[in-house]
């Protein structure tokens, strides 16, 4: 599915949110800190391109789509930051990379889409050196009913059109409207974070609650 929407995934992105998603991204930034992240679910790039840019770090990103991952490529090199940031493919679920390897772990807009949630959480955990941060974006339901009832029609009715029309692809764009509004809640969230190890489990609501940043350390 991602690989056939890839080419106007960012387009999509930006125009659907009125480019906020770029301040989310940054408002992210403030626990992000050392040499080596790995971004998780990484998408197009966005999120590592900002993290190697704005700390000044070395970026490595991992996504299941090869489509994602050739978007990536040709942004990396089009901005000059082939020597910070690299992508592979990859599962989260069962990382290559070495117990303790990393000072961050990110992911931004990718957990809802994992299929063992709490067996990526654990390597995630695992793959994070001892005291370093699991910087978590998803987008999220507002609480206030009547932006909730505005955000939750706009969500399942127009963005699946412009999406759908944008990419040819009507069934991904009616998927990702219905992944949102399946995901767990800040409170059911948080205690999921917990039980899968993380500690001092942190979470902000973003623009009412229409992004919501989450933080775990090991």
């Amino acid at each position: 599915m991602f690989d056939s929407i890839a080419p106007e995934y960012d387009a999509f992105n930006h125009l659907t949110s009125l480019g906020i998603d770029k301040l989310w991204r940054r408002r992210a930034l403030r626990w992000i800190e050392g040499p080596q992240v790995l971004d998780v679910a990484c998408g197009t790039g966005d999120f590592a391109m900002t993290i190697a840019e704005r700390r000044r770090c070395g970026v490595i990103g991992v996504d299941i789509s090869e489509g994602m991952l050739s978007e990536m490529r040709r942004k990396v090199l089009a901005a000059r930051l082939e020597r910070e940031v690299s992508c592979e493919v990859g599962d989260c679920a069962a990382l290559r990379f070495k117990s303790g390897s990393f000072d961050n772990v990110t992911v931004a807009f990718g957990v809802r889409n994992f299929e063992d949630r709490e067996a990526c959480l654990k390597e995630i955990l695992r793959v994070l050196r001892p005291g370093g941060k699991f910087v978590m974006l998803e987008l999220g339901v507002p609480s206030w009913r009547p932006v909730r009832r505005l955000y939750e029609w706009y969500f399942t009715k127009v963005m699946p059109l412009i999406g759908g029309r944008m990419s040819g692809n009507h069934a991904a764009y009616r998927y990702l409207p219905a992944s949102v509004l399946n995901f767990p809640g800040p409170r059911e969230w948080t205690a999921f974070m917990r039980s899968c190890g993380f500690t001092d489990v942190r979470h902000r609501t973003l623009s009412l609650g229409i992004c919501r940043l989450y933080i775990g350390t090991k």
